[in-house]
């Protein structure tokens, strides 16, 4: 703990003292190559090129680099902290790139309680990494289109109950890893009132150690149900958007973007991204094609084709309405 504190109190002076630095000489003198040299001499892997020619807005880009930089060196402090949970971090191990991930013979044995509970293998979950790749499904023009400096944040918002540990913090990296830290304003864990021991403790204290400041905890004193808890977490939100989701959900990257520019263009729209499927068993992430989303008069939620127009156009990166 104490060495912990230590890490944080000089990563703060130091993005205190560099933005400083930075912001004195936009003020105080013209930026020059000698400046860029001074840049590149703090740190070689900084990526800081043409600052005359593109003046403050270049220089808050290379504060942003910094910044990233100094978030790769509190990974790497932090990083470990799951194995105290059993759990596993890094971008490698089973199910990499969201391929099937498969256990011993022995380990399937262990794993028939924990998948009848839960209704998913968490045994296996266990054995997959908090922060495993998973594959990019995005059609290319979606992956070539340009977004502006200016959208708005957003709070995600995970509503759980008596949810697998390691499927709730996969969730958490996956948003953290994959949302650009300009757009994500906070994590919020809703928890309905779980009876799992690992949910309660366990839980809160990785999340202020990993993510302090970032991930926040909400419980309910009683079981509320879903939308009532999606209220609660609403309500401890304090992003410009709102995001809700299961708290089993592994992110693209991407996913964040294409979303809070369509409701920047209109605040009263309702976004649902495209959503592909993990599958319960071997956690392989499989492709779902783009659909509409609806419900039945059961109020089953559907998958619905596409309206022809969508078709015609022949645009796989429009909205579909």
């Amino acid at each position: 703990m104490a060495s912990l504190r230590r890490v944080k109190v000089l990563l703060v002076l130091n993005l205190i003292a560099v933005a400083g630095f930075v912001l004195f000489l936009a003020k105080c003198r013209p930026i020059t190559t000698k400046n860029v040299d001074s840049f590149h001499d703090i740190h070689p892997r900084a990526e800081v090129a043409n600052l005359t020619a593109h003046g403050i807005s270049s220089i808050q880009d290379a504060v942003l680099k910094r910044l990233s930089l100094l978030e790769d060196i509190v990974y790497r402090q932090l990083n470990g902290l799951s194995k105290s949970l059993g759990l596993i971090e890094g971008y490698g191990g089973r199910g990499k790139g969201g391929l099937p991930a498969t256990l011993s013979p022995e380990e399937e044995e262990k794993a028939k309680g924990p998948h009848e509970k839960y209704g998913y293998n968490s045994y296996l979950s266990e054995k997959i990494s908090l922060d495993r790749s998973i594959p990019d499904y995005r059609p290319t023009k979606c992956k070539e289109l340009k977004y502006g400096k200016d959208l708005p944040q957003i709070s995600i918002i995970f509503i759980f109950v008596n949810e697998a540990l390691s499927v709730i913090l996969r969730s958490v990296h996956s948003a953290v890893n994959h949302t650009p830290a300009s757009l994500l304003k906070e994590i919020i864990l809703v928890d309905d009132n779980s009876d799992e021991e690992e949910l309660k403790a366990p839980l809160e204290e990785y999340v202020n150690k990993r993510y302090p400041g970032l991930v926040k905890v909400v419980r309910n004193q009683r079981r509320e149900g879903l939308i009532r808890a999606r209220i609660e977490g609403w309500k401890a939100a304090t992003g410009q958007v709102t995001g809700f989701f299961d708290a089993h959900v592994e992110f693209t990257a991407g996913w964040a973007e294409p979303v809070l520019s369509r409701i920047q263009e209109n605040r009263r729209r309702v976004i649902l991204p495209s959503i592909d499927n993990i599958k319960q068993d071997n956690f392989e992430v499989q492709r779902y094609e783009n659909s509409a989303h609806g419900y039945s008069w059961e109020l089953w939620c559907m998958y619905i084709s596409p309206p022809k127009d969508w078709w015609d156009a022949g645009d796989p990166s429009l909205p579909i309405r």
